[in-house]
């Protein structure tokens, strides 16, 4: 039933870095775009970062150099490697996969809460 499982989040100290992990069935991760978004206190979830299938990928002009998004098809998961981490990442971090051929097909994780602080 659980699609999406996100793993990673945690408090880190501004300058640091923490690692997301996203694990999805193989069914849904193999036919997916997988991606990225945040929601951060009092504002609309946006897009982080997202990678296709064939490893395209996409990130918000804000974590551009900062944080990489990258996909293992062996084990299914997408991982979000976040340096340099700044008080304004602070967020709850969702994985998200969309299918490549009807993108209406989406699933979310539940989220996983990111804190940057000293």
């Amino acid at each position: 039933q659980v699609q999406l499982v996100e793993s990673g989040g945690g408090l880190v100290q501004p300058g640091g870095s923490l690692r997301l992990s996203c694990a999805a069935s193989g069914s849904i991760f193999r036919r997916s775009t997988m991606g990225w978004f945040r929601r951060a206190p009092g504002k609309e979830r946006e897009l982080v970062a997202v990678m296709t299938t064939g490893g395209s990928t996409r990130y918000a002009d804000s974590v551009k150099g900062r944080f990489t998004i990258s996909r293992d098809n062996a084990q299914n998961t997408v991982d979000l490697q976040m340096n340099s981490l700044r008080p304004e990442d602070t967020a709850v971090y969702y994985c998200n996969a969309e299918n490549s051929i009807v993108p209406t097909i989406k699933y979310w994780g539940k989220g996983t809460l990111v804190t940057v602080s000293s």
